[in-house]
């Protein structure tokens, strides 16, 4: 089982600037394509980091470590990071399937632009964490991304916004490690569907508020 998210804070800079905590009753079986953690294996834990719009260290995945050390996450576990302030975190339930997302779409591109997007200094990432109450296979796994990532895609289009996504979006598809493993995550799957519902929801709801990076809300 997977904790609702626990709010909390580190020290940097001189500012508190906030976290977001999920830990694993037990050991899960992920999928992630987030910095840290990404691929499929077992882990323990999420850590859903904000950061300054100014961010421009080349080794997240090493920040991410250091913070988990800090708030003493034992394990393998999956770290992200994300200009937004990550207690606007919107929860979704559908069938058991539970997503949470935060959700920035300042920089909103189509995947398949014919030219790179114009960097911009705007909040623009979306980072979903799901977990499905069913053990899933690997293939069914990767579905399970492909689907949550469908389902995003719908919302921002139902937003009104040319794109299917901004370019550092990430998602972690959590499960249960032990039980016969579901084979497949596609949206009329028997855990896709649900799993479709609850990220759609989750991304429409918090992209229809308006969204001021965390820093930008902190400069003066």
């Amino acid at each position: 089982m997977l904790s609702d998210p626990a709010l909390t804070s580190r020290p940097e800079d001189g500012r508190d600037i906030p976290l977001l905590v999920w830990r694993a009753g037990a050991p899960l079986r992920a999928v992630s394509s987030g910095p840290l953690g990404g691929g499929i294996g077992v882990r323990n834990w999420v850590l859903n980091a904000t950061v300054p719009m100014s961010y421009r260290r080349d080794d997240p995945a090493a920040h991410l470590a250091a913070l988990a050390g800090g708030l003493g996450l034992a394990g393998p576990g999956v770290g992200l990071l994300t200009g937004v302030d990550v207690a606007e975190v919107v929860a979704r339930v559908d069938t058991g399937v539970r997503a949470w997302a935060t959700v920035g779409l300042g920089t909103p591109v189509w995947a398949a632009a014919p030219a790179p997007a114009t960097p911009a200094q705007r909040v623009g990432t979306v980072n979903i964490v799901v977990y499905v109450p069913a053990a899933l296979g690997d293939a069914a796994l990767v579905n399970a991304i492909a689907t949550a990532t469908e389902a995003k895609a719908q919302a921002i289009w139902e937003l009104g916004l040319p794109a299917t996504g901004t370019p550092t979006d990430a998602v972690t598809v959590l499960c249960p490690a032990d039980g016969p493993a579901e084979p497949y995550g596609g949206p009329r799957s028997t855990w896709g569907a649900p799993l479709a519902r609850a990220v759609h929801a989750a991304v429409r709801d918090g992209g229809a508020v308006p969204c001021v990076p965390w820093s930008d809300r902190r400069a003066g």
